[in-house]
C-alpha cells in the first residue's frame, strides 16, 4: 500500500483522515468512478451537470478552448461535484497547452535549441500559471522521452534532447517552473518513447533496449524525476520487452504488455525498483498500442490491475464502467488494489489541498486571474524563446544575409501536412509569412507547388532574387511518422531552384526535414508558426539578428549528403 506521509505526497495526520474518512464513505459506484478521468468534447454546463451527477468519475479533461469557455467548464464540474476533481491539461510548451488564447514559450525541441534552463523553467512557470488561472490543479507535462531515432515525430518536438543529461536538465527546470503554482506534476510517457519511429497512438509502442542501455537512459531520468518527488507518472502503451522478460524469467514475446497493462513494470520496475510512490495513469485507453492488446472489457480493469491508479478517458461511458465494476466483482481487480489505487488519488487531491479549497469555497481561482492569460509577461518570455532557439543547421553556399533590399522579389513555397485531424491544424500560418515578409519590404509570389511546370529555369535569375520555403508540417495519430508530401509528383514545391537563385528552407515544426530536402543549402529549424517566432526568423535571416540556437545531430537524419 501506498504511504501517504512520504514522498510525493507528505500529507498530515488530518489529510490522511480526509482520505480514509472519504473513501469509507463511497459506495463501490463511487470508488469504480474515482479510477476514470472523463475526455469534456462538448464542455456546455448542462453537459457537464448531467455527466458528473450520472459518472462520479475522479478527474478530467477537455478538448481545447478558450480561456473563459474552459474555466466556465471546471466551474460547473466542482460546482456539482462530492469530491473535488482533478483536472488535467497537457501543457507541452506554455499556456497554449491549457487553453487556445495561451502564450506559447517553447517545444521541448526549441528549449534544448535554446540550451537555456531559464527558457524550460518559463516554460513550467506559464503553464502553471495559466493552467491555475482556468482552474486546472494537474498538468500531463514535462515529456521526458528520449530522442533516439530521428525517425519519430510523435516526440520529435516534445522530446527535451538525445540523452538522459540534457532531458532531465530541461525537464527538472520546467517541474521548478511549474511548481510555482498548485498544479500537480506529471511526467511521461513511461518506460519511455524515441527509440522506434511508429506511435503507440497506432500500433504496440517497442522500447528495444536492452537492461543495461534502459538503465542508463531513460533509467537514470525517471530515477532522478523520483527522488526529485513527481506527484504522478503518465505510464505509455509501450512494452519494454528486456525488463519484462527479466522481471518474469520465462516470459514469451506472446506474453509481452504495454506498460499499462504490465504488472512487472508497474509495480515491479517503477515501484520496487525506482521507488515511485506516486500516482501512476494511464496514457489515452483508445490509443492501439492498448486497444490492441486483448478485449476491451479484459483491459480496462486490466490497467488497474497491473498498478495503474487513473484509467485515462472512455470510449463508451455505460460500457466501461460497467467494464471496470464488473472487473472488480470478477476480481482482476482485487480489493487491495482497489484501496490502494483511491489511496493514492485522494491521496495526490489531498497533496494539493483541493479538499481544503473546497471546503473553504476556494476550489476555483477568482474570474479576474484569466487576465494572466496571453499577458505582457509571457508575450516577453515567449520573444526570448524565439530568439534563443532559432536555428541555422546549415548555409553551406553562404547565402545569408537575405532582406529585402538585397533580394526583394521573394517567390514563396508553402508546405502543409494533416489538415484538420485531432487538433484541427490548418493553414493559417501561410497568411502570417506573406503579412510579415510583406512588412518587411519583399514583393511575393506565392507558388502554387500543384504543378510540375518549372517554365524556363533560366528566367529564374531574372524573375526572383530569392526563394523561402515554409514547412509547416504537423499531424497526430494518422500516420506512425509525418514527411513532407508534396502536393503532386515531383511538384513545383521540390526545391530544385537551389541552384537558379538563393534559397532558404524553414521548418516551423518538425527539425528533420533534411531527410526530404538535402538540397536545399539554407536550412533553418524555427520550431514554431507563431507570428513572433516567423517575424524573429525573417529578422535573422535579414541579418537583423544573430541565430543563437543549437542544433542536436539527428538533424542530419543520417544522410551524408544532408550536409553538403
Amino acid at each position: 500500500m501506498v504511504d501517504l506521509k512520504a514522498k510525493p505526497y507528505y500529507l498530515n495526520d488530518s489529510q490522511i483522515k480526509w482520505v480514509e474518512q472519504t473513501i469509507a464513505k463511497l459506495s463501490i459506484e463511487e470508488k469504480i468512478g474515482q479510477l476514470f478521468i472523463n475526455l469534456f468534447v462538448d464542455l456546455s454546463p448542462e453537459h457537464v451537470r448531467d455527466f458528473i451527477a450520472k459518472y462520479p468519475v475522479g478527474g478530467a479533461r477537455y478538448m481545447g478552448a478558450d480561456a473563459d469557455t474552459v474555466y466556465t467548464m471546471i466551474s460547473e464540474l466542482q460546482k456539482n461535484t462530492k469530491i473535488p476533481l482533478l483536472v488535467s491539461c497537457n501543457c507541452d510548451s506554455g499556456g497554449n497547452g491549457a487553453c487556445k488564447d495561451g502564450t506559447y514559450i517553447a517545444s521541448g525541441a526549441a528549449t534544448e535549441a535554446s540550451g537555456s534552463q531559464t527558457v524550460a523553467y518559463n516554460v513550467g512557470l506559464v503553464s502553471g500559471r495559466v493552467a491555475a488561472a482556468i482552474g486546472c490543479n494537474w498538468n500531463f507535462d514535462p515529456c521526458v522521452d528520449i530522442l533516439f531515432n530521428w525517425r519519430n515525430t510523435i516526440v520529435n518536438t516534445r522530446a527535451y534532447g538525445t540523452d538522459s543529461d540534457t532531458v532531465y536538465k530541461y525537464a527538472s527546470s520546467y517541474i521548478k517552473g511549474i511548481l510555482q503554482s498548485n498544479v500537480a506534476t506529471c511526467v511521461k510517457h513511461f518506460p519511455g518513447d524515441g527509440t522506434e519511429e511508429r506511435d503507440q497512438h497506432l500500433v504496440l509502442g517497442v522500447n528495444e533496449l536492452s537492461v543495461e542501455e534502459w538503465d542508463a537512459s531513460f533509467g537514470k531520468v525517471y530515477k532522478q524525476v523520483i527522488d526529485d518527488g513527481v506527484m504522478s507518472i503518465m505510464a505509455g502503451h509501450i512494452a519494454l520487452p528486456a525488463y519484462s522478460k527479466k522481471l518474469v524469467p520465462g516470459m514469451t514475446y506472446d506474453e509481452i504488455m504495454p506498460a499499462t497493462l504490465a504488472p512487472e513494470l508497474i509495480d515491479g520496475l517503477l515501484r520496487k525498483q525506482l521507488g515511485f510512490n506516486g500516482l501512476v495513469v494511464t496514457d489515452a485507453s483508445h490509443m492501439l498500442g492498448m486497444s490492441g492488446a486483448m478485449k476491451r472489457r479484459d483491459y480496462v480493469p486490466q490497467a488497474i490491475a497491473a498498478g495503474c491508479d487513473m484509467f485515462l478517458f472512455f470510449n463508451d461511458h455505460e460500457e466501461d464502467f460497467g467494464f471496470m465494476l464488473d472487473g472488480y466483482k470478477r476480481g482482476v481487480i482485487t480489493e487491495e488494489r482497489l484501496q490502494d489505487a483511491l489511496y493514492r488519488i485522494l491521496g495526490l487531491k489531498a497533496a494539493i489541498h483541493l479538499h481544503e479549497l473546497q471546503a473553504t469555497g476556494e476550489l476555483m481561482p477568482p474570474k479576474e486571474g484569466l487576465a494572466i492569460v496571453g499577458c505582457e509577461e509571457h508575450l516577453t518570455m515567449a520573444a526570448e524563446a524565439a530568439d534563443l532557439a532559432i536555428t541555422l543547421v546549415k548555409n553551406t553556399k553562404a547565402e545569408l544575409p537575405i532582406s529585402a533590399k538585397t533580394h526583394k522579389r521573394l517567390r514563396l513555397h508553402t508546405l502543409y501536412g494533416e489538415m484538420g485531424g485531432i487538433h484541427g491544424n490548418t493553414n493559417a500560418s501561410e497568411k502570417i509569412i506573406i503579412e510579415e515578409l510583406e512588412k518587411a519590404g519583399y514583393e511575393v509570389t506565392l507558388v502554387d507547388g500543384t504543378t510540375r511546370d518549372k517554365g524556363k529555369t533560366a528566367r529564374y535569375d531574372q524573375d526572383y532574387d530569392a526563394a523561402f520555403v515554409f514547412a509547416d508540417i504537423s499531424g497526430y495519430a494518422a500516420e506512425n511518422n509525418y514527411r513532407i508530401r508534396w502536393k503532386c509528383p515531383m511538384s513545383n514545391d521540390i526545391p530544385w531552384f537551389v541552384w537558379e537563385i538563393p534559397t532558404v528552407f524553414i521548418s516551423l515544426n518538425y527539425t528533420t526535414h533534411l531527410t526530404d530536402v538535402p538540397m536545399v543549402k539554407t536550412y533553418i529549424n524555427a520550431y514554431n508558426n507563431s507570428r513572433e517566432v516567423i517575424r524573429q526568423t525573417l529578422a535573422k535571416i535579414a541579418g537583423e539578428s544573430d541565430f543563437k540556437g543549437q542544433y542536436n545531430d539527428l538533424v542530419w537524419c543520417k544522410k551524408w549528403e544532408a550536409k553538403r
